[in-house]
């Protein structure tokens, strides 16, 4: 570009329709950036409708697990055992069982245990053996 002459290039014929082709053209880009500039609906209509028919089903869902809560709420408030005596022998067989399976759980605890020493033993007389 250094080497070209102004005057030169100014001389050089301009052909005919060349101006109209061009404004003509550069109409079209604009349209087309026009059109890819038009924002896209992120969901087409029925993905729309299914989303609120949604939001509508889980709003009546947990307004409906929370009125169903309360109502089992107040029921579990409600004295069950109207006799004393029968409320004091159901309370024993809970605590009894909840006696039984808490000591057979600390059985086997203790047998993990027992294996656990034991294999710690082990892994001592072969360190020692190592040293």
């Amino acid at each position: 570009m250094d080497g070209l002459n102004w005057k030169e290039l100014e001389q050089i014929p301009i052909p005919e329709g060349l101006e109209e082709r061009l404004e003509a053209k550069i109409d079209e880009w604009e349209r087309a950036e026009e059109q890819t500039r038009k924002p896209r609906l992120m969901f087409p209509k029925a993905m729309r409708y299914a989303a609120i028919a949604a939001c509508i089903a889980l709003v009546f869902g947990v307004g409906y697990y929370f009125l169903s809560h309360e109502e089992s709420v107040n029921i579990a408030e409600q004295d069950t055992y109207q006799d004393p005596v029968v409320a004091q022998q159901e309370a024993q067989k809970a605590l009894n069982l909840l006696a039984y399976n808490l000591n057979k759980g600390m059985g086997q605890l203790e047998k993990a245990k027992a294996i656990s020493d034991r294999t710690e033993m082990t892994l001592n007389k072969q360190l020692n053996i190592l040293k």
